[in-house]
């Protein structure tokens, strides 16, 4: 297959549970981006692109197969507890934390030196991850994302149906299916409002950034100023792939 030849290029993949994203960065810019479903077709593009350098993120996939796939690639690097960062990490244990949580963390230190900041990544989980304004990573907050609060209702009862995200739920829901859509919706909402709220009174000057496939739902549900950056994970990845270059 022909080979894609760009200048200098970095290729970063995120490669989760149920999809591979992969973005293509020159320096800080990212250019382009893809989402594989399909390990076959993740293989073929990872085998005909060329870049300068790489980086893997991959929570559960075997991470040495894919490095085969990117053979021809000079630099190559996988995200690990162990490999430099461009923050200072002070998580207790480091080797149980998610990439994807590190890489958003170290994605906002780049656009955001020097404040502290809230990183709220809304996917299948909400995350909370805290920054502070000097490049230090303290941990954060882990609970239950939309989709997941519904299907917990619906597995964990006998008779309440599993019900879809809506926009704009009711607060008084008039139906099991509205009250439903207002309880984990509306929720979720009011948990990421107070958490926010929270994090203000203590640190001055909080930015507050938002990403993941449910940041759309939050968006404009937030009381709160915030940067939405739905791309965060590509360019921490990428900011840490710098990082370790070193050019």
């Amino acid at each position: 297959a022909r080979q894609v030849s760009l200048d200098i290029m970095n290729l970063v993949v995120d490669y989760g549970n149920s999809q591979a994203k992969v973005g293509i960065f020159k320096q800080f810019d990212l250019i382009q981006q893809h989402t594989f479903s399909d390990a076959v077709e993740l293989k073929s593009f990872l085998q005909n692109f060329s870049a300068e350098n790489f980086i893997l993120s991959s929570v559960i996939h075997d991470s040495a197969k894919v490095l085969d796939w990117v053979s021809h690639i000079k630099r190559k690097f996988i995200l690990t507890a162990s490999l430099p960062l461009p923050i200072s990490n002070l998580y207790a244990t480091p080797q149980t934390l998610g990439g994807d949580r590190l890489a958003s963390v170290c994605g906002t230190h780049q656009k955001f030196p020097g404040s502290h900041c809230l990183v709220i990544d809304a996917g299948t989980c909400i995350k909370y991850d805290f920054l502070d304004k000097d490049g230090q990573y303290h941990g954060g907050a882990i609970s239950p994302g939309l989709k997941m609060r519904f299907q917990a209702m619906h597995q964990f009862t006998a008779k309440l149906p599993l019900v879809e995200i809506v926009e704009d739920p009711k607060l008084i829901g008039n139906t099991t299916e509205t009250s439903l859509q207002s309880g984990a919706l509306n929720g979720a909402v009011a948990e990421m409002n107070g958490i926010i709220l929270q994090y203000e009174q203590k640190f001055e000057g909080l930015q507050v950034i938002l990403s993941g496939g449910d940041e759309p739902f939050f968006v404009n549900k937030v009381k709160r100023p915030i940067f939405a950056l739905p791309e965060l994970v590509l360019s921490g990845l990428n900011s840490i792939l710098i990082y370790n270059v070193g050019d």
